[in-house]
């Protein structure tokens, strides 16, 4: 009679009892982050953190924050769009307000990419709305 060998850390079955584990112990906020990040991942969007200046990108995320800002005496609407890994900042300039962007949305992004500092935002993105109401 043989006795298996013990297997190496590192193996399906450590990564398996790890990510049991990790399901049991994560927030809600972390598991829907982890969601965001797979689908964003799944659908070959890039993700914020990939985003490098001067980049024409698509993002996919749910919208965190929606802001009315004046900037140089006329309205911006800006949206921060969260995908799991990092923010993008979404700016309409001469907008007030959009219908369908709001708080919780998913929706995809399109646009050059600029950052400052550790900021990424695009300017006047174009966007499709996912047609399931919210995160």
């Amino acid at each position: 009679m043989s006795v298996p060998a013990p297997r190496p850390a590192g193996t399906k079955a450590t990564a398996g009892l790890r990510g049991l584990w990790n399901r049991l112990t994560s927030s809600a906020e972390e598991e829907d982050a982890a969601a965001l990040r797979d689908t964003s991942q799944l659908m070959g969007y890039v993700s914020a953190t990939a985003c490098s200046d001067r980049q024409r990108v698509t993002v996919h995320g749910a919208i965190r924050s929606v802001t009315m800002l004046p900037r140089a005496g006329s309205p911006a609407l800006e949206a921060e769009l969260f995908d799991g890994t990092g923010s993008v900042s979404l700016v309409w300039l001469g907008r007030r307000r959009i219908h369908g962007i709001e708080c919780g949305r998913t929706l995809s992004a399109t646009g050059l990419v600029s950052i400052t500092g550790d900021r990424r935002v695009i300017y006047n993105p174009r966007y499709e709305l996912d047609p399931a109401a919210s995160v």
